[in-house]
């Protein structure tokens, strides 16, 4: 009887600990807090649709009709670019391959068009590196043709390779058939899934979207600026891309980071390149104006604990493998609420970044953040017969 209450009494006590070190993780302190502030209205740009998104967290801070099918122009390219980078990635292409600048490349997007373009000569070859570039900062029809043949065979071909990787983003509205922007039926896009695409662009393939905010870029004798005005009046902005034909209007893919947060804004069917500028701007500077990014939690410092059996040590450190950011409105710092969802039971061995379950912050019962919880150290297994008394506790425990 005195045996069956010594086991139950360390039975409870077992259990007590166990419970005891899986708290709520605790954000980390935030600087000295910001009184709330209240949030007047978005400025309203004058534009068929427009979008402004957090990039930490994807959440739409404001806009307008964004989920409407606009034509995206040559914002497009973003997506060619997105691809290219991919492609690259997987070791189809590589930069330094010689892409020939074909007859239909130049017809269709060269000099004689009424779009724009980059000059790179006609049946010649160039560094796949500069025609990239010539895209992306010239918005260069011809390079964008030149490149998606190159890629793919054909420009149909890499349509449908745009159209897989949009899916694999989440882009739900968009289609495309070309791969430099211009009016055709069915090549169209939203402001929101443009959104996305910025946001995956600058997450997946930072090396290629630094060259949106190169100011000039020469082919031959020929030296065209960046139409992105914001580069200029603004040194926060790094990107993305403009776009503009008769149909579509004037538009602007912008993003700009200050200090831990960056915003992505879309701006569709505006009047005046000038229009589209001042607009992108004013959201913008609301956006971090009125909204803060915080960082919660660094990789590798344990914010809980553990309880670990059949293992050398008896508890497990979690933490998080990547930093942790998080964008509220500007003084609901304190407001945020961290849970932790964790396995009621660990076993050894365990391996240093082994996800062990996930880290939420709430904000206003609505999720805000979310990371995977990961060891921050190795458990290995213990010996024979601290594995077997372990074994007996797990079972106690189960009954």
């Amino acid at each position: 009887m005195k045996f069956r209450f010594a086991l139950a009494a360390l039975a409870t006590t077992a259990m007590g600990l166990a419970i005891a070190q899986t708290p709520a993780p605790t954000p980390a302190p935030a600087a000295p807090a910001a009184a709330a502030v209240e949030i007047p209205p978005p400025p309203k740009p004058t534009a068929t649709a427009w979008v402004l998104v957090d990039y930490i967290t994807g959440q739409v801070l404001a806009g307008e009709n964004y989920n409407e099918r606009v034509e995206p122009a040559s914002i497009t390219k973003v997506m060619t670019s997105y691809v290219l980078a991919a492609e690259q990635k997987n070791g189809k292409i590589k930069p330094d391959d010689q892409v020939m600048m074909s007859e239909r490349a130049w017809r269709e997007g060269g000099a004689a068009t009424d779009g724009s373009y980059s000059g790179f000569a006609v049946n010649k070859t160039a560094p796949l590196l500069d025609m990239e570039k010539g895209m992306a900062v010239q918005s260069g029809n011809d390079a964008a043709i030149a490149l998606a043949e190159h890629a793919a065979g054909s420009q149909e071909a890499f349509a449908s390779l745009m159209n897989n990787y949009a899916a694999q983003i989440g882009m739900k509205g968009s289609h495309f058939v070309n791969a430099h922007g211009l009016s055709a039926p069915e090549h169209y896009s939203t402001a929101y899934d443009l959104a996305l695409l910025g946001r995956a662009f600058i997450r997946d393939y930072p090396e290629q979207y630094a060259f949106n905010k190169i100011k000039e870029f020469t082919v031959g004798q020929i030296t065209q600026p960046n139409r992105n005005l914001l580069l200029w009046r603004d040194a926060s902005v790094d990107g993305i891309k403009t776009g503009h034909h008769s149909a579509a209007g004037y538009c602007l893919m912008s993003s700009a980071k200050r200090g831990d947060q960056r915003l992505v804004a879309v701006v569709m069917g505006s009047t005046s390149e000038k229009q589209r500028a001042d607009d992108s701007l004013a959201l913008l500077n609301w956006g971090f104006r009125f909204y803060e990014t915080h960082r919660l939690y660094e990789p590798g410092k344990a914010i809980a604990t553990q309880r670990v059996w059949k293992g050398q040590a008896k508890e497990v450190q979690l933490g998080v493998a990547q930093p942790m950011l998080v964008s509220v409105p500007r003084g609901r710092y304190d407001a945020l609420k961290p849970t932790m969802d964790v396995p009621k039971t660990l076993v050894a061995p365990i391996t240093a970044g082994q996800e062990i379950g996930m880290v939420k912050v709430t904000l206003d019962g609505k999720v805000v953040a979310q990371s995977p919880l990961v060891a921050i150290s190795p458990i290995e297994e213990a010996g024979f017969f601290k594995r077997l008394w372990d074994a007996f506790w797990m079972w106690w425990e189960s009954e």
